[in-house]
């Protein structure tokens, strides 16, 4: 896969960089720290410049973020509200539910996207809930822009410093990754374990 990102950034630069990254955050499993760090190290072969590639990369970023903040608009209360009429009672799932987790994101959903941007995976999905909760456009482009910048300026840096020599922090990286889906994994794990514990206290 990076022999294909430094071909992409190598024929259109600036647009390669920014394409990548779009398509990084719609679909996650393509590795921001891969395209990112590569493109830091391309300021030192190429005639493209730190700022250009942090500029581009967080441009990309935003603009995918907000067509999943626009999948979230689709996915509002009121029609999970609506699913919950229909099937609420098979899922086990009432509107207080979702009112709940809506509100929790009202109040501290600004602060979740922003330190949601510094995680692998959670990075790119947070910005479905934001949709799905109403928050406000220009609060959303703020702290993704906010949290993105920081992420792929540290990233762009370090790809520029190590150079060739990358692979170690690629490594470090991925280290990292992987502590962080793992958590996920226990996380969802727990949330279903309490999820069905409720369900046999109501029962």
């Amino acid at each position: 896969m990076e022999d294909w990102i430094v071909s992409v950034m190598s024929e259109y630069g600036y647009f390669g960089i920014f394409l990548l990254i779009m398509l990084e955050n719609v679909f996650p499993p393509i590795p921001s720290e891969v395209i990112l760090t590569v493109g830091g190290f391309m300021t030192t072969t190429t005639t493209m410049t730190i700022p250009g590639v942090i500029l581009a990369s967080t441009a990309g970023s935003v603009f995918g973020a907000v067509i999943l903040y626009g999948v979230g608009l689709l996915l509002d209360v009121e029609r999970l509200e609506r699913i919950i009429d229909k099937y609420g009672r098979w899922l086990r799932v009432k509107k207080t539910d979702i009112h709940k987790a809506d509100a929790w994101f009202d109040r501290f959903g600004v602060w979740t996207v922003f330190f949601g941007r510094l995680i692998p995976l959670v990075r790119s999905l947070i910005s479905i809930p934001a949709g799905m909760s109403n928050m406000k456009f220009w609060l959303f482009i703020s702290f993704t822009t906010l949290g993105t910048l920081l992420w792929n300026t540290v990233l762009v840096f370090v790809g520029e410093a190590v150079g060739e020599n990358r692979e170690q922090i690629m490594h470090q990286m991925e280290l990292y990754s992987n502590m962080v889906y793992a958590l996920i994994v226990l996380l969802a794990i727990a949330a279903v374990w309490y999820y069905f514990k409720k369900i046999r206290v109501r029962n």
